[in-house]
């Protein structure tokens, strides 16, 4: 995405930093000494989950997320848990 000083790519540990900088500036020391979005990946997982979570199927955020369903359902699938009552009012919604 960003080019380093001789064209190629940023090194990894320039986006870690930029990304320590990040979280010591926006969170409390207390936030900060958490694994609260230690990563920059934890944002992308946190997004995946929410989408789950909040009932978006998951075919389609597996393909938001460029994943396969089963790859994605193998790492996220605790995300869906607890949707019985909802997923029951969509069947009966369906059948009417």
């Amino acid at each position: 995405m960003f080019a380093g000083i001789r064209g190629g790519e940023l090194a990894t540990i320039t986006y870690r930093r930029a990304w320590d900088n990040a979280r010591k500036g926006a969170l409390s020391p207390a936030e900060y000494a958490s694994p609260l979005a230690r990563r920059v990946y934890d944002l992308r997982h946190a997004c995946v989950s929410t989408w789950l979570s909040g009932g978006v199927p998951p075919a389609q955020v597996a393909d938001w997320a460029g994943h396969s369903v089963s790859a994605l359902l193998k790492v996220y699938a605790k995300c869906i848990e607890g949707q019985d009552e909802t997923a029951k009012r969509r069947i009966e919604a369906a059948f009417r």
